[in-house]
């Protein structure tokens, strides 16, 4: 059986839900997905910290992690749940961007898009602007198919 990979996106600003509820999200839209997937994330705060400890709490999903630059960039708390579920990142892809602009996010998010079959958005809000809508129409553009969550 072909396993599937799925790059997660999601919006930074997740203090207007709480984890219980974040929780309950993932076990909706990434359970059905985690018993044999191959899930890319991008290794920043907000989302993309949420659905790794999720992850690599509830499933046994193989999860890669994608930085914009290097770990040691991403914002504190990212890098915390990152060593906390060390034991269950397969692998950490660092793409070395010399500065961590919104370009850089966007190659990260591109690159991540690239190497999947499918997208799962968390977005925020409706802005069309935000990484997570950028990321969401560039799987779009690439006929990929999205599952998008508004959070």
């Amino acid at each position: 059986m072909l396993m599937r990979i799925i790059a997660i996106t999601g919006t930074r600003t997740t203090d207007h839900r709480s984890l219980e509820e974040y929780a309950n999200l993932f076990g909706e839209y990434l359970g059905p997905f985690a018993g044999d997937a191959h899930f890319y994330i991008g290794g920043a705060k907000g989302i993309d910290s949420l659905s790794l400890v999720w992850l690599a709490e509830n499933s046994h999903a193989q999860v890669t992690v994608v930085t914009p630059g290097t770990l040691d960039q991403q914002p504190p708390e990212a890098r915390q749940a990152i060593v906390r579920c060390r034991d269950r990142i397969g692998e950490v892809i660092e793409l070395r961007a010399a500065e961590l602009t919104t370009a850089a996010y966007h190659a990260r998010n591109r690159w991540m898009v690239d190497r999947a079959h499918m997208a799962i958005g968390f977005p925020h809000h409706s802005e069309p602007s935000s990484g997570t809508w950028q990321t969401l129409n560039y799987s779009a553009d690439m006929r990929k198919p999205r599952l998008i969550v508004p959070v």
